[in-house]
């Protein structure tokens, strides 16, 4: 039963090389492969999630090779919730494409399921080094899924994107490398056993490269000051794109509730909580930030990339409790924040296609078509990201309040979040007012029609905000249990003990 957790890999890298020898294809034959591969990648993360319930960690080593040597694939609860909610995320923004976002380019299909793939490693190797080659797969895949399309708009953020992207790459190489030249391994397991054994006079090496790993998955989580790069890149983006990129930062976030709570969690003696005391200031800002971005936003896409950094600074003030609640809170949080934000990048997309040349600019323009229907949609979306009730916005929001203990933290986590959720409010308020009902006399010029695929896919995502609260219960329980999983870095220690592949379990 371990070979499933090769599926998520298998499956998106064979639909990519396929694709890859698609281009000159009949776009409907790439359209249907690109689609069959994302559901059935969808489908063995649904199965492992099932697998994962249990509580059991289950490894798949490469070639046999006993751990900490070779690559391992460690599955727990964790890794499964973020495969399922990649998997959803995934399947309806490339369902999106078929409205016509991949028209401009061969290999759009291909990339995205390389995309796939890359999140998929990262979220299910048990080894840091892997950790990098999935984050530089998932990223030389998102440069070219950034650039489709046409226009120059997008030429100078993918630029930026690439940069400091690139940076971050070569200060992980760093820090991953002054690591195993202490510890002599990369792997997480044996990271967790080893680091408390670390001798006094190594501890500066390993805490540097541990601070280094902390300023990547910050770059990757976009925490200020290295967010500004997000708001013009999601912004120029095609809806689609923008749309998966919202699991990108929470690649990040991932890595930084994997790394810190293992490797660097209660069990590492002098290095226990490292980079936690810097975190919970910087998330804070952060998320104000976030929200003074979006009062300013020139229109809809604008807001939405800002909406990311506010869900940014929200999750890591969480997580930076380093207690079980908070995780829990935060995993409740981000399942909301990734779907709807997904959703609300399409929705932003269809608005567009309805305003003729004003497109998603916050400003007033004459009457759009299916005003009623978009304006619905974008309600729906505005109060689950400004967290009112009663969708799962306010209950995840709720849930992180409660997290804090009592003491100057909590008294700034809700100040903070607090006005930041008013503010955010206001930001919608305005946006919406403005785009659906100051309307000004005149006649639109030619509008997109709206197609079963964009409106499925762009609605389904955003009412996952009330299928989250209609399935509140086994959720809740599911968070709770990867939380305690999470924070108990012995048990996954263990995995080093599994037997191999073949072997009776």
């Amino acid at each position: 039963m371990n070979h499933w957790l090769t599926a998520p890999i298998l499956v998106p890298l064979l639909g990519g090389i396929l694709q890859a020898f698609m281009g000159y294809a009949p776009v409907a034959l790439r359209r249907t492969l690109g689609i069959a591969t994302t559901a059935l990648t969808l489908a063995s993360a649904i199965t492992l999630l099932a697998l994962a319930d249990d509580g059991a960690y289950r490894l798949y080593a490469f070639g046999n090779w006993e751990p900490p040597f070779g690559i391992v694939l460690v599955l727990d609860r964790l890794a499964a919730l973020m495969l399922v909610l990649t998997g959803i995320l995934a399947l309806f923004c490339h369902i999106y494409s078929l409205g016509g976002s991949d028209e401009n380019h061969r290999q759009f299909h291909g990339l995205f399921l390389f995309q796939l793939l890359g999140l998929n490693i990262a979220f299910l190797t048990g080894d840091l080094f892997n950790l990098f080659v999935a984050f530089e797969v998932l990223l030389i895949a998102s440069y070219g899924l950034l650039m489709h399309g046409e226009g120059t708009n997008r030429t100078t953020p993918g630029l930026h994107y690439v940069v400091l992207n690139l940076a971050g790459s070569a200060i992980f190489l760093i820090s991953v490398g002054m690591i195993y030249s202490v510890t002599g391994t990369l792997n997480m397991a044996d990271l967790a056993l080893k680091i408390p054994q670390v001798a006094a006079e190594n501890q500066p090496i390993v805490k540097a490269g541990g601070m280094m790993l902390l300023v990547v998955f910050g770059l990757k989580a976009a925490i200020l000051p290295l967010c500004f790069w997000l708001p013009k890149a999601y912004a120029n983006a095609t809806a689609p794109v923008a749309a998966l990129f919202a699991i990108m930062t929470k690649v990040g976030i991932y890595a930084i509730l994997r790394v810190y709570n293992l490797i660097f969690g209660s069990e590492a003696g002098d290095l226990a909580g490292l980079g936690m005391d810097w975190l919970f200031p910087l998330a804070l800002i952060t998320l104000a930030m976030g929200v003074i971005g979006a009062l300013g936003a020139a229109n809809l896409r604008k807001l939405f990339a800002w909406q990311v950094i506010i869900s940014v600074g929200t999750l890591l003030a969480a997580i930076s409790f380093s207690t079980e609640k908070g995780t829990s809170a935060a995993l409740f949080y981000l399942l909301n924040t990734t779907w709807v934000v997904g959703g609300l990048f399409l929705l932003a997309d269809l608005i567009a296609g309805q305003r003729g040349s004003v497109q998603d600019q916050i400003v007033t323009a004459p009457r759009m078509r299916n005003r009623t229907f978009l304006s619905t949609l974008f309600m729906i979306g505005a109060v689950a990201a400004a967290g009112l009730p009663p969708l799962s916005g306010f209950f995840a929001k709720l849930m992180i309040l409660e997290s804090a203990s009592p003491g100057a933290d909590r008294t700034w986590l809700w100040f903070v979040l607090l006005i930041g959720s008013f503010f955010t409010l206001i930001a919608y308020s305005r946006a919406g007012s403005i785009v659906f009902w100051r309307n000004v006399e005149g006649h639109l010029a030619e509008t997109r029609k709206l197609t079963g695929t964009v409106t499925v896919s762009a609605s389904a995502l955003i009412a996952m905000s009330v299928v989250i609260v209609i399935l509140a219960e086994p959720i809740s329980r599911y968070v709770d249990d990867t939380a305690a999983q999470l924070h108990n870095p012995s048990a996954y220690t263990e995995v080093l003990k599994t037997p191999m592949i073949g072997e009776e379990e």
